[in-house]
């Protein structure tokens, strides 16, 4: 397996990250990085940590070095090299993340999960209306890994608060089974872009067939993700087997429209990547004073209801003409 951390990995331009990954080989971790400087969305560091992990299970032996570029004491108070198992010979003071950062954590059971959330609201600064909404996507992204990913390893999360934009970043990654394999065992999927573009849609669950979801899972977490992000226009990507699903902020100047199949929004779907065993997610939230998420929240629940009935009413109407 190969890890090798570049210059730069945000969502804007994270292919590149993805693309020199390489899971190829796994009795051995190669990891290489940039030489000046490393500046990773917390998706990637997510997911360059669950390899970590992964590769310490298999009893890879790890290869490489660590560089001292400017950017290696965030990295070490991220947690990153002790999931890869290199030393960074670096010795820092830890600084209280609270109202900053979540460092890398490894989630393995909901206890874990519910400690996690409580430290996600002091990240915000925020009034609850932003900080319920942002705390239910967090909870969702980790409990789809919980119960849908069978991830040897848990799932992985970090989170970035960045002040001057006021902007929130969140990166989760499993090294489960995938989207594809996960909902092939309800739904009709063919492919990985086909089985991301399905579990972006409302009301569909990996947990059972029926539109919906059940009473413990509606099939609502992806769906409400993707459209926080896109109202508020910002980047959210998905990365499972060879694929990469990225929504786009869209055009300048244009009010955001919530779409409920994914392919109607601004957006791309990159194949023939690397094949990543499992599923990372990461996402930019807007958390600047002002932002109404109670409109956003009622636009999304709306565009759930009105498809999930409306997909009800014609799956019950195929039922009765094939009788």
């Amino acid at each position: 397996m190969k890890l090798y951390l570049p210059n730069s990995a945000n969502l804007q331009n994270v292919e590149g990250f993805f693309r020199r990954f390489s899971p190829e080989d796994p009795t051995t971790l190669s990891f290489q990085m940039h030489p000046r400087y490393v500046h990773l969305h917390p998706a990637a560091l997510a997911m360059a940590a669950c390899l970590g992990e992964v590769a310490h299970s298999n009893g890879a032996r790890v290869k490489g070095r660590v560089r001292r570029v400017r950017s290696l004491p965030y990295l070490v108070r991220m947690g990153l090299f002790g999931h890869v198992r290199l030393d960074p010979r670096l010795e820092i003071s830890g600084h209280e993340e609270a109202g900053r950062f979540i460092p890398l954590t490894q989630i393995r059971s909901n206890e874990d999960l519910r400690t996690a959330i409580v430290d996600v609201i002091p990240l915000l600064h925020a009034d609850p209306e932003i900080a319920n909404p942002i705390r239910y996507l967090f909870s969702e992204l980790v409990r789809n890994v919980l119960e849908h990913a069978r991830s040897p390893v848990g799932a992985f999360v970090c989170a970035q608060y960045y002040r001057n934009s006021e902007r929130l970043s969140i990166g989760v990654a499993d090294a489960g089974i995938g989207i594809r394999a996960s909902l092939a065992q309800h739904h009709r999927v063919t492919s990985a872009v086909e089985a991301i573009a399905l579990a972006l849609q409302p009301g569909i669950s990996g947990a059972t067939g029926r539109i919906g979801g059940n009473e413990s899972n509606a099939g609502a977490g992806l769906f409400f993700t993707k459209g926080i992000a896109r109202l508020s226009r910002n980047y959210f990507i998905i990365y499972s087997d060879d694929c990469l699903f990225k929504l786009l902020r869209g055009p300048e100047g244009r009010e955001p429209v919530l779409h409920t199949h994914p392919s109607d929004d601004p957006h791309w779907f990159t194949t023939g990547l690397p094949e990543w065993r499992g599923t990372v997610v990461g996402i930019d939230i807007s958390v600047a004073p002002g932002t109404s998420f109670s409109s956003l929240l009622t636009e999304i629940n709306k565009a759930y209801s009105l498809d999930v009935k409306k997909r009800k009413k014609a799956y019950y109407k195929m039922i009765q003409f094939a009788k």
